[in-house]
């Protein structure tokens, strides 16, 4: 299989702002950024949040818990306001190694965020009963006191009629102070702009911590290998989907096309006839659709070629953890208050990993 450099964050660029005579008079304006954590549960939502919030569907998602498993950045620049969301797993029962990592991140996101959201989801049964999930109490004691927090209510629109709200918002408020709370429904956008504007009040002052066309920190051979990946999750059943990974061996530019080989590993011999299928069947299926994803990303051609691998127990091995991309005890450094790294770092290929679309 081919090989090559290990990933290269995309540069964060200091944003310059031009001045004129006219702008010296005025007086300056006051700038607000900060990163912004989305704790929960698995599977309420936090991935379709975030994509709704920057109107790009970045992170991956399915039906299958703990599909998110890094803490992903999703950057929403308005007007004077940066707001860096902090996609994180969601917080489980952890059986293996890498379930410990994963709620190590999530520990670690709402250590050091400037806001937490703690994100929930309800449905009619859970309405009618106007109680808080236990699960829940035990996550919003992982953010520390004095952190300014929003509960998001999820999931909204499943409930009719909505006066069954009442009792469970009324419910959550009663948890720990909090600055807002907020019923959305993150799939259809409903109720996304308040979340926007609520935290927006409570960043720090200072300047944009990214350039305002970024939005994310990932690179993006990340995203193509969690595009493989989720393709996977959708095809996949029971223990197969917990027991892949997908690495990128090479990623090369060219003048009509972008070449890129990714290799899908799972925990036992046995999953990789599950992977591949009759004649290769599942596997051509799973890489049409992640290429498709991944030309709409990279605005470019690509040409994907596909491995499976079998690794025995990855998933608790702290060796294989570290070459799958899953270093333990070493969470995404958070961006330095003082602003961006000046310097320029060769990226996985020129350009941000992700076009700004608003």
């Amino acid at each position: 299989m081919p090989s090559s450099a290990p990933p290269t964050p995309v540069p964060a660029k200091r944003v310059e702002r031009a001045s004129s005579s006219a702008d010296e008079t005025r007086e300056p304006a006051t700038f607000r950024a900060g990163t912004v954590a989305l704790l929960g549960r698995p599977n309420v939502g936090k991935s379709t949040l975030l994509n709704s919030l920057l109107g790009e569907r970045i992170a991956i998602t399915s039906h299958h818990p703990q599909t998110t498993r890094d803490r992903i950045a999703g950057i929403v620049t308005k007007d004077d306001v940066q707001l860096v969301f902090l996609d994180t797993p969601g917080f489980h029962s952890a059986k293996n190694r890498l379930g410990e990592r994963m709620n190590e991140l999530a520990k670690q996101a709402a250590a050091d965020c400037d806001v937490a959201i703690f994100m929930t989801d309800v449905d009619a049964k859970t309405a009618q009963s106007g109680g808080v999930r236990p699960e829940d109490e035990k996550i919003l004691a992982t953010i520390p006191a004095g952190k300014p927090t929003l509960i998001v209510l999820n999931k909204v629109d499943k409930v009719h009629p909505k006066e069954l709200l009442f009792p469970v918002l009324e419910a959550y408020s009663k948890l720990r102070d909090v600055h807002a709370l907020v019923p959305v429904s993150a799939l259809k956008g409903s109720g996304v702009e308040r979340i926007v504007a609520e935290v927006g009040k409570l960043l720090p002052e200072g300047e944009h911590l990214y350039d305002a066309e970024e939005i994310s920190d990932k690179p993006l051979r990340f995203f193509v290998a969690e595009f493989v990946r989720e393709q996977v999750l959708k095809r996949t059943r029971q223990e197969v989907p917990h027991g892949v990974a997908v690495t990128v061996e090479a990623f090369e530019d060219g003048k009509k096309q972008t070449r890129i080989a990714v290799t899908v590993h799972v925990a036992k011999e046995s999953h990789k006839g599950i992977i591949i299928g009759d004649g290769g069947k599942m596997l051509r299926e799973i890489g049409t659709a992640a290429r498709k994803r991944a030309e709409q990303l990279l605005g470019a051609k690509v040409h994907l070629e596909t491995w499976v691998k079998a690794n025995p127990r990855w998933f608790d091995d702290p060796k294989q953890l570290a070459e799958l991309g899953y270093e333990e005890g070493a969470p995404a450094k958070r961006p330095s208050r003082s602003g961006p790294n000046k310097k320029k770092k060769k990226a996985a290929r020129a350009g941000s990993p992700a076009r700004n679309p608003r």
